[in-house]
């Protein structure tokens, strides 16, 4: 409510920013807000971390399944349950409370839907990275940090994208990032063309995918069990 207050008072001061009005402003907040679940934009949601440190990881390596895909099925999962519990609620609330735009027309709730599937498989990816650094560093906590600063910088949790100045602004809609949060909320307001957004995040989501088979596959060289 404090952060849907503070972009009101925003919208109000500096009516069109960023081609909102003051209802989409709000309606951002809530989408958004809706998404710290599913997308674990604080971080966490995968328990590799703790299977390496506690040398579990080795059984997960001989398992006769991906280790990646095993865990995007559960990370999957869990964001489907995290979105209908913590997410939709938070919108509910908006919606009473302040007003929210619900789009009428239903190709850009199945837009706004794809794009949402999208952006999870990116965090997941990202998410994917950060917890095999494990393997190399032995401590999660510092890159997990870094993660985290980058996730609400980056993508959209904090301020729209829109409102970044000059070249930082053109270029934080290319970073993974911006796919997680912002592309997604942009397809529910119908702000964004939905053939080039879904592509966009198509295209990060198997980036990360791809450097996230290559580091399991590093991983099977470079594990460093503690304590076993």
């Amino acid at each position: 409510m404090l952060r849907a207050y503070t972009l009101i008072a925003l919208w109000q001061a500096r009516p069109g920013l960023a081609g909102y009005d003051v209802t989409d402003a709000v309606t951002f907040c809530f989408v958004t807000q809706a998404f710290i679940g599913p997308m674990q934009l604080f971080g966490g949601g995968l328990n590799i971390p703790e299977r390496i440190r506690s040398g579990d990881i080795a059984l997960d390596l001989v398992r006769p399944a991906s280790l990646q895909l095993w865990a995007l099925a559960e990370d999957t999962g869990r964001a489907a349950y995290l979105f209908l519990v913590r997410g939709i609620p938070p919108m509910l609330l908006g919606a009473a409370l302040f007003g929210i735009h619900f789009p009428a027309d239903p190709g850009r709730w199945l837009a706004f839907l794809a794009g949402f599937a999208i952006a999870v498989v990116v965090s997941f990816g990202w998410r994917y990275l950060v917890a095999l650094s494990v393997c190399w560093l032995l401590d999660d906590r510092g890159v997990a940090v870094l993660s985290l600063v980058l996730t609400t910088f980056f993508s959209g949790m904090m301020l729209p994208l829109h409102l970044f100045p000059g070249w930082l602004g053109d270029l934080v809609m290319v970073l993974p990032w911006a796919a997680m949060v912002q592309l997604p909320t942009d397809l529910y307001l119908g702000k964004a063309p939905v053939l080039d957004t879904l592509a966009f995040q198509a295209l990060w989501a198997v980036v990360l995918l791809g450097l996230g088979a290559l580091a399991t596959r590093a991983i099977r060289h470079k594990v460093v069990i503690q304590g076993g």
